[in-house]
């Protein structure tokens, strides 16, 4: 083995590095989709802007409009224009629409992770029956 580089300097020796398991913060996941997460600002906040959404969500307006896009026409939401600002309508009553989930409701994804007040707010009758 030739221990000199193409100038005639001494090669120096690199060790190879160590391939060691990422660290938890390098691997970054959640449990809920882009499109559960914008959902949930939905249902925070119906008279938010798509933009504030895209930035507590962190992805873009653009992939925001996509995501509000493919609840509408799965019918998950509705949009009534007011003024220059939209609202947006929610229906919890809609099944999930994986096979694995389809036997919960859109509502009952909200209830994992929505106050019990935010809940309330969306759908009136939630909560035990008071008489």
């Amino acid at each position: 083995m030739n221990d000199t580089s193409d100038n005639g300097r001494p090669r120096r020796f690199r060790p190879t590095p160590v391939r060691t398991r990422r660290s938890p913060a390098a691997r970054e996941w959640t449990f809920l989709s882009n499109h559960a997460h914008v959902l949930v600002c939905i249902a925070l906040d119906p008279t938010c802007r798509l933009r504030d959404v895209a930035e507590r969500v962190g992805i873009t307006e653009r992939a925001v409009q996509n995501i509000v896009s493919d609840l509408e026409s799965a019918g998950v939401l509705s949009r009534q224009r007011s003024g220059r600002r939209n609202t947006y309508c929610l229906d919890a009553s809609l099944p999930l629409r994986h096979p694995l989930e389809a036997h919960r409701s859109v509502g009952a994804l909200l209830g994992m992770v929505l106050d019990k007040g935010a809940l309330r707010r969306l759908m009136p009758g939630y909560g035990p029956k008071v008489r």
